[in-house]
């Protein structure tokens, strides 16, 4: 039996990082993948969408440039596979960079399924049958995958989730999304910008309830400008399948009729096969595990990162929390995990992305704060690209001037978060953005014209 000192159950972006954050500490490393190299995320999740969005995106700012004679026009063929032709690509390139990533770090990786048998001991099973081995220390990151509820069809081709729906062979003319969270904003706001007639029912009465509300409302009003139909504080009762229609009945007696249906409510973590009962490893009833701020689980010795532990679910903490449970492991760091610094990116069209406190946080911490707003419209890079929605928020406290929190909606706003970010990380103010010049035209010079609106109204 192989002995390591770590094995990592997973090789998506969590496990990818903690592999080899080990590997740079001199430790030997055992990956243990039952999918394709890179997980889900790499190959139905996150770059698979995204390549997606990427295109529709493209379209949507031709669209808004007509008025300088470009246009552009959808071939009535067009299909999703068709708007996705840089996905084999894509992920060929990436699978073949983590390999090589992998070999060049001397990183073992094995394909197979990996099952507890004690605490230190895991058995890996294969099509060429199974072995054991043993680690001093686990990670587990077997990611999630979309939640699907037992009284939903989902063997039905025009009910789909998250994953299902990149395999459409065409664009419908109409869809029903059921959630209002990051996944269904996502892609409401993708099929609205291919024409699609887009009814959302969410059960809660604001979406993306986590984000600034003034953000969240911004999103909201900019969705039924794309002619997106929300419907708040509806809840799914049962789905009817009609011939070539879908009826979504809602427990307030409304029936939604559409060509097809995203359930997109929820994500359940890949923990039923991991043998997880040999170990006592509780889970909630998403199947996701509970760990401490530096990721272990109930064993000290087992770790837990990315969409399997839940909320915030996104690939980018997936990284650093991969990186610094490895760290935490082999290094003993007393430091847990700072969420404050977290930037959170929602790829709708257009883009969110935060950083630190919203004005609902401060608010009830007793903080005294202040806000600085600039719009895209006031940008001459905005008026020049013809893209003026957009804008950005900056929270700074009024006696420190020191920056609190940035919330922007916009084209690249998942680009732009980062200059607010590292001023954060090291406790700067605002008055940074004044001080220091920008290059012009560009969207970074929202932070200055935001900066020098929040100091006037102080």
């Amino acid at each position: 039996m192989q002995k390591y000192d770590l094995l990592v159950v997973g090789s998506g972006p969590g496990g990818e990082k903690a592999a080899i954050q080990a590997a740079k500490l001199g430790r030997k490393v055992l990956v243990v993948e039952n999918e394709g190299t890179g997980g889900a995320s790499l190959h139905a999740g996150t770059i698979p969408s995204k390549t997606l969005r990427e295109s529709v995106r493209y379209i949507s700012l031709m669209k808004q440039r007509a008025v300088y004679g470009i246009s552009v026009k959808l071939d009535h063929d067009l299909t999703i596979n068709r708007l996705m032709h840089r996905k084999r690509g894509a992920i060929l390139s990436l699978t073949e960079r983590l390999e090589s990533n992998f070999e060049r770090n001397r990183v073992d990786l094995h394909h197979g399924l990996a099952t507890f048998v004690d605490p230190h001991r895991m058995r890996i099973s294969s099509g060429g049958g199974s072995e054991e081995v043993e680690a001093d220390y686990i990670v587990i990151a077997v990611g999630a995958r979309p939640h699907r509820p037992d009284h939903i069809d989902f063997t039905h081709p025009r009910i789909l989730d998250s994953d299902t729906i990149l395999a459409l062979n065409q664009i419908p003319k109409t869809l029903t999304i059921i959630g209002g969270g990051v996944i269904a904003c996502e892609y409401a706001t993708i099929f609205s910008n291919l024409g699609v007639k887009i009814n959302l029912l969410d059960p809660r009465q604001q979406l993306l309830e986590f984000l600034d509300s003034e953000i969240a409302g911004t999103l909201s009003y900019l969705m039924r400008d794309q002619g997106i139909r929300l419907r708040r504080g509806e809840k799914l009762s049962h789905v009817e399948c009609a011939g070539d229609s879908v009826l979504a009945h809602t427990e307030s007696g409304k029936v939604i009729k559409a060509d097809y249906l995203l359930y997109a409510l929820g994500r359940t973590g890949n923990t039923e096969n991991l043998g997880l009962e040999n170990v006592d490893i509780p889970t909630n009833c998403y199947q996701q595990i509970e760990v401490n701020g530096f990721f272990q689980t109930n064993h000290p010795h087992v770790y837990a990162v990315g969409d399997v532990i839940g909320p915030p679910s996104l690939a980018a903490t997936a990284l650093d929390q991969g990186r610094l449970a490895a760290l935490h492991a082999f290094t003993e760091t007393t430091e847990p995990y700072r969420h404050d610094l977290l930037p959170i990116g929602i790829y709708t069209i257009p883009e969110i992305s935060t950083v630190g406190a919203t004005e609902e946080m401060l608010t009830e911490q007793s903080v005294p704060y202040e806000v600085g707003t600039a719009t895209y419209k006031e940008l001459a890079r905005g008026q020049i690209m013809g893209i003026t929605v957009g804008r950005i928020k900056l929270l700074f406290h009024r006696e420190t001037r020191r920056l609190l929190g940035v919330h922007i909606i916009g084209d690249q706003a998942t680009e732009l978060v980062h200059v607010g970010q590292t001023v954060m990380a090291y406790q700067g103010s605002i008055e940074f953005f004044v001080d220091h010049v920008f290059n012009y035209p560009t969207f970074s010079e929202c932070y200055r014209v935001a900066a020098l609106n929040g100091l006037n109204r102080l």
